[in-house]
């Protein structure tokens, strides 16, 4: 697969920033039921203990060797994954690894830590820690995605995605309202 340049990426900015800020959709839920395995779902249920249920974060051991609270579900804006993807088929964006793909402005500014999002039935928190790019998405998605998702330029709109805890659990489709609370 072909990757865009760095400055392709640049030029596709422009949507990105034009992300809603208050408001938007849920355009993709996915799981990870295993290592480099992804499923599109078509109702998922956040869980205040699991996470997204049947995703293998669980299984994903932070520093402690624990999950990672922290980062029991991961979100991303849907307008980069499209960009980096060159797709508009959202199932192709489940490669970047995330459960949630959401047509709402991630950043820092608007969405500094600690703040809650509904997202369908569920409410999610956004944490401090950062969420980067890993060589999985290097390899999907090249090294300009990445530079650019976590270069200085853009790291605080956090494309590379957000990492949310869930506070109230609850299912979550394609199509449903992402709200900032």
């Amino acid at each position: 697969m072909a990757h865009l340049s760095f400055e392709q990426l640049q030029a596709g900015m422009d949507e990105v920033l034009a992300s809603p800020r208050e408001e938007g959709r849920v355009r993709l839920v996915a799981r990870r039921p295993g290592p480099g395995q992804r499923e599109v779902l078509e109702v998922g249920q956040l869980d205040t203990e699991v996470g997204l249920v049947g995703d293998d974060w669980a299984n994903r051991p932070g520093r402690d060797g624990l999950p990672s609270l922290y980062a029991q579900v991961t979100i991303m804006n849907s307008r980069f994954a499209q960009l980096i993807s060159a797709d508009p088929e959202p199932a192709t964006w489940a490669q970047c690894g995330d459960q949630l793909y959401l047509d709402l402005d991630l950043s820092e500014a608007n969405l500094p830590a600690g703040s809650r999002l509904q997202v369908g039935e569920a409410v999610l928190e956004i944490q401090a820690e950062p969420h980067t790019g890993c060589q999985q998405f290097r390899g999907w998605w090249g090294v300009d995605a990445l530079r650019l998702a976590n270069g200085p330029a853009f790291r605080h709109l956090r494309l590379r995605g957000a990492n949310t805890r869930v506070l109230r659990s609850g299912s979550v489709r394609a199509g449903d309202i992402a709200r900032v609370l």
